[in-house]
C-alpha cells in the first residue's frame, strides 16, 4: 500500500540521512520515479524534505527533524523473529513487513544505538541454507504459513516414500532447516513433521484448532530430530583410513563423522588409524563409505565388508 511506502521511505531519510533516490529506490524495490512522486507527496504532506543537486546530492530531511511513527504493526511485529532471514521472511510474505520493522526499530533507537545496529548489519550476514545445494520448491508454503498463523486446519496431499496419502492436520509450526521448510503438525493425537516441498496440495479448512497446552515448537523439533538420527543410523562402520579420509569424515558424514574423528585410534606405520562411524542401513551404507574411495578400508562388520568388496569388484569388471 502507498501508505505504507511512504512511512518506509520517510524513516529510510531519517536513518540514512541523505539518500539518492536510486538507493531510495533500491530498499522497497521500486522505480526511480515511484521514489520522486513519494518525495512529492512527502513535501505536500508538511514532511520537511530537501533535494540537493550534485554529485553528492540527493534527498534529506531538515536538520533536527525526527518522526515518531514507530508503531508496529502485527506482521512488522511477526517478522523480528526472522530478523537475519530476509529470504525466510520473503518465503512467509513478511518481507516487506520485516524491512519496515527494522527501520521503525532504527527510528525509535538512540542515535548512539542505531549506529551501532546498522555497524552490526553491514559487518554480520546469516545464511541458512546448506551449500552447494539448491532448496527445494515449496509451492504450498504460503497456504501452510496462513494456516499455521490463523489455527485453522489443513487437508494435505502428501508423498512420501511409501507413496500418496490425503491427511487432515493442526499445523502448529514451521520450521527451516538448511534451506528447506518443514511443517510441525498433529494428527489425532500424534505430532508428527512433513516436508512442506513434498506438499502437493494444501487446502486451507474452516475448523479451528486450540495448540496443545505448553507445546514447545522447538523442543519438539529438536525431539524428532533426534529420534530420526535414532531410526537412520543402524550400525557401526570399523573402518582403517587414511589422513585424508579422517580429514573428510565431518565433511562427508556431519555429525557422525564428527564423533568418528573425534575417536580414532592412534595412527599406524602409513599414518593410517582405526575409526568406529555410524552408518545407515547396508544399502546405504555401502554407497556412502565407496565415496572415501582407496582411502579408506572397511574392516567390518563381515557383512559390511563383503557388501563394498562385492561393489568394488562390479565396479572393476566394469571398468576394467
Amino acid at each position: 500500500m502507498r501508505a505504507d511506502r511512504l512511512i518506509a521511505l520517510l524513516l529510510l531519510l531519517q536513518n540514512r540521512g541523505r539518500t539518492t533516490a536510486a538507493a531510495l529506490a533500491g530498499e522497497p524495490e521500486v522505480s526511480v520515479r515511484t521514489v520522486y512522486r513519494d518525495v512529492e507527496a512527502l513535501a505536500a504532506a508538511g514532511i520537511p524534505v530537501l533535494a540537493e543537486r550534485g554529485p553528492e546530492g540527493g534527498y534529506r530531511l531538515v536538520d533536527g527533524y525526527r518522526t515518531r511513527l514507530t508503531g508496529l504493526t502485527r506482521d512488522e511485529a511477526g517478522s523480528l523473529f526472522l530478523a537475519g532471514m530476509p529470504a525466510a521472511a520473503a518465503e512467509l510474505g513478511l518481507g516487506a513487513g520485516m524491512a519496515t520493522a527494522r527501520l521503525k526499530l532504527l527510528a525509535a533507537l538512540p542515535e548512539e544505538l542505531g549506529s551501532r545496529a546498522l555497524r552490526v548489519q553491514e559487518r554480520f550476514h546469516l545464511d541458512a541454507s546448506a551449500w552447494f545445494r539448491r532448496a527445494d520448491a515449496a509451492p504450498h508454503l504460503a497456504t501452510v504459513a496462513e494456516a499455521v498463523w490463523q489455527d485453522r486446519a489443513l487437508e494435505l496431499r502428501y508423498r512420501s516414500w511409501k507413496g500418496e496419502a490425503r491427511r487432515e492436520v493442526d499445523p502448529l509450526g514451521l520450521v527451516l532447516k538448511a534451506g528447506n521448510w518443514y511443517l510441525v503438525a498433529r494428527g489425532g493425537e500424534a505430532v508428527r513433521t512433513y516436508r512442506v516441498s513434498r506438499v502437493l496440495s494444501a487446502r486451507m479448512l474452516e475448523r479451528t484448532f486450540d495448540r496443545p497446552a505448553g507445546f514447545d515448537l522447538a523442543a519438539s523439533w529438536n525431539a524428532a530430530a533426534e529420534e530420526l538420527r535414532a531410526r537412520m543410523f543402524r550400525g557401526t562402520a570399523r573402518l582403517r583410513v587414511s589422513p585424508d579420509a579422517l580429514r573428510l569424515l565431518p565433511v562427508k558424514f556431519g555429525e557422525a563423522g564428527e564423533r568418528a574423528a573425534a575417536g580414532a585410534g592412534e595412527p599406524d606405520a602409513q599414518g593410517w588409524v582405526r575409526v568406529e562411524l555410524e552408518v545407515e542401513k547396508p544399502a546405504v551404507a555401502v554407497g556412502d563409505l565407496l565415496g572415501l574411495g582407496a582411502e579408506a578400508e572397511v574392516l567390518g562388520p563381515p557383512e559390511l565388508r563383503e557388501a563394498v568388496a562385492g561393489a568394488v569388484a562390479v565396479l572393476a569388471a566394469r571398468y576394467g
